[in-house]
């Protein structure tokens, strides 16, 4: 029984290892790096989010949510019901998407970043840089004081950035799809391989538990590197 245990302990500890090492390399970056700069908000800047606008022109139902929104010189109502999104000016008219041109403007004045390229963005794919976000989108590339290069991710019609993507982001992205072993999408904590790599490394520990405790009631002594205690 005792060396069945032993056997078991040593298989299971070396399944896990590498996972087990994975976890820790990633969860030491996560803990040493604020998710607001990860997210790259350190580059948006100050502005004045107030807006005035009349009385909209148009009939807004009790069902519908609402956001008034500052687009350049323009103020745009954001009208969801369900899976339904309308961008509208105050007479209720739908408002065209921002040019190439208006969307570099926006960057300029809510960020820090000299923004050189812009990229319309129409499909999503496992594992994006935008995943999560509604499409479309413009794919907005940037530089910041230092020469690095930041992709900003902007709404087209609202003109809100929708996201800010830095080498420190996808370095996190990375390691957080090895930390939940989900290489591809990098969304899904409940995928089978994380569940059972957590039993296994359950298991790993008691067996670990159980070998210690035998080993100390029958005196023997434990090899630690070369070292007997």
């Amino acid at each position: 029984m005792k060396r069945n245990v032993r056997v078991l302990h040593k298989y299971f500890s070396l399944i896990v290892s590498v996972q087990l090492l994975l976890w820790t390399i990633s969860g030491i970056f996560f803990a040493f790096n604020k998710i607001e700069l990860i997210r790259g908000e350190g580059y948006l800047v100050n502005q004045d989010a107030s807006v005035s606008f009349e009385n909209p022109e148009f009939e807004i139902r009790s069902s519908d949510s609402v956001i008034i929104l500052k687009r350049l010189d323009k103020t745009v109502f954001m009208i969801q019901n369900d899976d339904d999104v309308s961008y509208l000016d105050s007479k209720g008219e739908n408002i065209p998407k921002l040019n190439f041109r208006e969307s570099q403007e926006i960057v300029r004045s809510v960020t820090s970043l000299n923004p050189v390229a812009v990229t319309e963005i129409n499909e999503d794919y496992a594992g994006s840089e935008y995943r999560g976000r509604r499409l479309p989108l413009y794919k907005i590339s940037s530089f910041d004081k230092d020469g690095k290069e930041i992709n900003v991710y902007l709404n087209p019609f609202s003109g809100k950035v929708e996201a800010i993507r830095t080498l420190s982001w996808r370095v996190w992205d990375f390691l957080w799809g090895l930390h939940i072993i989900d290489w591809k999408e990098r969304d899904n904590i409940n995928n089978i391989f994380l569940q059972v790599f957590s039993l296994l490394a359950l298991v790993s520990s008691i067996t670990c538990l159980l070998y210690t405790s035998d080993a100390a009631d029958e005196g023997l002594g434990v090899d630690l590197g070369g070292r007997r205690i």
